[in-house]
């Protein structure tokens, strides 16, 4: 099977600017003695205070906590190539916590849209959440088949910035969603459609 190339996602391109900074932040953490697997804990629990106000409907101060927690989502996988060894279980449990982010975030929001009696966009976060979590799987899925898959514009970094966008601005948090839910869904239909053609099928 010839594999095809990747594509340079945002995501890609925002690594490399800030490679520089996260490597001595990296070694820095490294050298007091913290291991990338706490700080993807931390990243997690500020994740789950964040979300637990914006169930209470402070969306903004919500959006604020999940904001700071992105430094220290670049911050694990920095301080693990400090160590300079490959720690496969830690990109599990990395990859694993992202979930559970995902799902405490449009979870809280579901929450709120029920607690607001708005049926309509607690389907919205929830069609949001379901698409999310397509994406991750079948990049993850199609990886364990020895496949790369990148496409779609709705990688998680892209998701995050939506987010934080929609929860900050007021305005755009209906609006947000509805970028969301039906983005995420279609780029994982799109990878759906990118392993079906690239994969071996007996």
């Amino acid at each position: 099977m010839t594999l095809p190339p990747n594509p340079i996602t945002l995501s890609d391109r925002v690594r490399a600017a800030f490679v520089a900074v996260t490597s001595r932040a990296g070694m820095a953490v490294h050298r007091a003695g913290i291991h990338p697997d706490t700080i993807t804990i931390v990243g997690l629990i500020v994740v789950a205070i964040g979300s637990a106000f914006i169930a209470s409907g402070a969306l903004q101060f919500g959006g604020l906590l999940l904001l700071a927690s992105l430094p220290l989502d670049a911050l694990d996988g920095a301080v693990a190539r400090a160590m300079q060894r490959q720690d496969r279980f830690g990109a599990v449990l990395d990859s694993t916590l992202d979930r559970y982010a995902d799902g405490l975030i449009f979870g809280a929001l579901a929450y709120y849209f029920a607690a607001q009696s708005q049926p309509g966009n607690l389907l919205l976060a929830l069609a949001a959440l379901m698409g999310s979590f397509v994406v991750s799987y079948t990049r993850a899925r199609a990886g364990e088949a020895g496949l790369s898959v990148k496409i779609g514009l709705f990688s998680r970094f892209e998701r995050v910035i939506a987010l934080l966008l929609a929860l900050l601005i007021p305005p755009l948090l209906i609006p947000g969603l509805w970028v969301l839910a039906v983005g995420t869904n279609i780029t994982g239909v799109q990878r759906l459609w990118f392993i079906y053609k690239h994969l071996d099928r007996g």
